[in-house]
């Protein structure tokens, strides 16, 4: 277990909205909501962005400004981790014959994927090796088009965190870093529980973790009820932690999250509680090895 652990909070996703009214939408929403859970606690906020009227998920630029702007009108301090996951959404027209895409497909250019980081510029940005079935359709992550986002934000200086959902992440990213593409040892993000992408338990992640180059730091997330125990579990094999309303609406069984800061507090309490202390931003960076700003 490390002695000091990073907490980041992630606002609100891409998923489905969830039946909790807590969870942000509008650009504003989304700031305060991050504003919270870096008072409580949180040095890193994940942030991805909604359409104000239907809460659907949007890669428009002018959403990212707007929120990461009125973040940073009050707290320059807090490390901003933006995503770069959408664009890779694959749903066929016909199920049984995936030839052609269907309406709900985002196939975005690298280009395009990256573009509200390249304007923005913050510490970090995902980078998800994932290709799996998540939310009806097929996320598709190639080579190619990694290597050109990893590259553009490189040149950003934007560091990477590496998002693996299952064990072939895990040497694909090895194999980008062999290439030169990704600088090692890196910083990952396991997702664990998602649909039909890596189990949230206590075997695949130590497994997950033991596939990573030597010194790499990590932090594995459990989605929906597996949240708060892939946290602990996380911090007890030498990671950091997430939680957030992107990955479950809830506080605790049956009762909906008040704010995403109410699930950084408890994550707190318990980090706290097994004796590591909570990295602030600063001490994050430290650990992260983060360009100066």
């Amino acid at each position: 277990m490390q002695e000091t652990i990073i907490i980041t909070c992630a606002l609100t996703g891409a998923g489905p909205l969830s039946k909790n009214p807590a969870q942000p939408i509008t650009p504003r929403q989304i700031a305060e909501a991050g504003l919270a859970a870096a008072e409580a606690g949180a040095a890193i906020l994940h942030v991805h962005v909604r359409e104000p009227q239907t809460g659907q998920f949007s890669g428009e630029l002018a959403l990212y400004e707007e929120a990461v702007g009125l973040i940073r009108e009050r707290n320059t301090d807090v490390i901003i981790n933006l995503t770069t996951g959408l664009g890779s959404g694959f749903y066929p027209k016909d199920r049984l014959l995936p030839l052609e895409a269907g309406p709900e497909t985002h196939i975005w250019t690298p280009e395009k994927r990256v573009e509200h980081v390249l304007k923005l510029r913050p510490e970090i940005c995902t980078l998800d090796l994932v290709t799996a079935q998540v939310f009806g359709g097929i996320v598709i992550s190639t080579e190619q088009v990694l290597t050109r986002m990893a590259t553009l934000v490189r040149e950003a200086g934007v560091k990477p965190e590496i998002e693996l959902s299952d064990s072939g992440d895990a040497v694909l990213a090895k194999h980008l870093i062999a290439r030169g593409v990704l600088d090692g040892p890196g910083m990952y993000s396991f997702v664990m529980g998602l649909d039909f992408t890596m189990p949230a338990d206590t075997e695949t992640m130590t497994y997950i973790r033991n596939l990573l180059p030597a010194g790499a730091q990590f932090q594995g997330f459990g989605i929906g009820r597996n949240q708060f125990p892939m946290a602990m579990q996380s911090a007890l094999v030498g990671g950091h932690v997430r939680v957030g309303l992107e990955d479950n609406a809830f506080i605790s069984r049956g009762v909906f999250a008040k704010s995403n800061a109410e699930q950084v507090t408890k994550a707190r309490r318990m980090i706290e509680d097994l004796g590591p202390a909570i990295a602030s931003p600063s001490q994050a960076r430290s650990v992260l090895n983060l360009l100066p700003r």
